[in-house]
């Protein structure tokens, strides 16, 4: 089998989209036109977002261009780590035991509940009064 010039994949998590095209390079992180650290400036959410490159020693030798849509901060490191992982997948197939064992392969399928009729919120209700 031939190898591409990139590879692409879609991430998700709770309300955000994050499609994901990786390709051989030197380690550039590009997130909707901006780099990685002024697109995300905290560090627990850059680590996040290179848990899959560092885990499968590939951080200096891929680029990655990533469109992110929807939801918030969270929602985007965990919907573009996802978008990675299964870039880094199509890439290379044996690289997935490594990142099934991470837990990086399944998609978080937690979501916000929603909120239900005659309460305060999924499961808050009104305060009850007696009187």
């Amino acid at each position: 089998m031939e190898k591409q010039s990139a590879y692409y994949a879609t991430g998700r998590r709770k309300t955000a989209v994050a499609r994901t095209w990786i390709k051989p390079g030197n380690g550039a992180i590009l997130i909707n036109n901006r780099e990685i650290g002024e697109y995300f400036p905290t560090e627990s959410a850059r680590l996040v977002l290179t848990q899959p490159l560092t885990i499968t020693n590939n951080m200096g030798n891929i680029d990655i261009k990533v469109t992110v849509a929807g939801g918030g901060i969270s929602g985007q490191v965990g919907a573009i780590r996802h978008g990675i992982t299964r870039a880094l997948i199509e890439m290379d197939p044996d690289l997935r035991p490594v990142l099934k064992k991470a837990g990086f392969v399944k998609r978080d399928p937690r979501v916000k509940e929603r909120k239900k009729y005659g309460q305060k919120g999924a499961r808050a209700r009104f305060q009850f009064s007696k009187r």
